[in-house]
């Protein structure tokens, strides 16, 4: 059986978690603790070394899920948990203050994933925003640097059918990169 590791990253009260059982066959390993930071997300519990969740795309292939946690305090899991991932969906809160700058800092932050796998970008919350923000992120990114596509998403972390959008985009994102990675060492040659 072939497996994928995907990561799920994104500021503290993303989705992240909800996402991951939104997607996961299996019983989800969570890893949280009592939120201290009430400013930056509202919520009881946050995420403090990682979830873990898999999902069968079909009977040969398996994708390990993997949640890192939101908080910068935490980012030395991010390098933990990245070594073995083939990519990363970001999840951001659209309604958060500067969605598109903190979805550009997480892109930066894990780019080594995107040239090994790809990203994709899902907005968590768009229904409380009163535009569209779709266009405005690709538009960033494109400004922010021209050669990167990277699909964006509304969703909803709660919905199976959203999530299972987001994971199949890189799941072939990255089986594509995969099959022609022999093709381009050739000529890099």
């Amino acid at each position: 059986m072939s497996e994928h590791v995907i990561l799920f990253a994104g500021p503290m009260g993303a989705g992240k978690t909800t996402a991951i059982r939104a997607l996961s066959e299996i019983e989800v390993v969570s890893t949280e603790a009592t939120n201290s930071d009430q400013a930056a997300a509202a919520k009881a519990t946050t995420t403090v070394a990682l979830d873990y969740g898999e999902i069968s795309v079909n009977e040969a292939e398996k994708v390990r899920l993997y949640g890192v946690p939101g908080q910068k305090r935490f980012d030395f899991m991010w390098t933990i948990l990245a070594e073995r991932a083939e990519g990363v969906i970001l999840l951001v809160n659209a309604d958060a203050e500067n969605p598109v700058e903190t979805a550009i800092e997480y892109v930066k932050e894990f780019f080594a994933l995107y040239e090994r796998g790809g990203i994709v970008i899902g907005l968590t919350r768009a229904d409380l925003v009163p535009t569209a923000l779709i266009e405005e992120y690709a538009n960033a990114l494109a400004d922010e640097m021209p050669d990167v596509m990277i699909p964006v998403f509304t969703v909803d972390g709660r919905s199976n059918a959203d999530m299972t959008v987001l994971l199949m985009t890189l799941v072939a994102n990255v089986e594509l990169k995969q099959a022609i990675a022999p093709t381009l060492s050739r000529r890099a040659r």
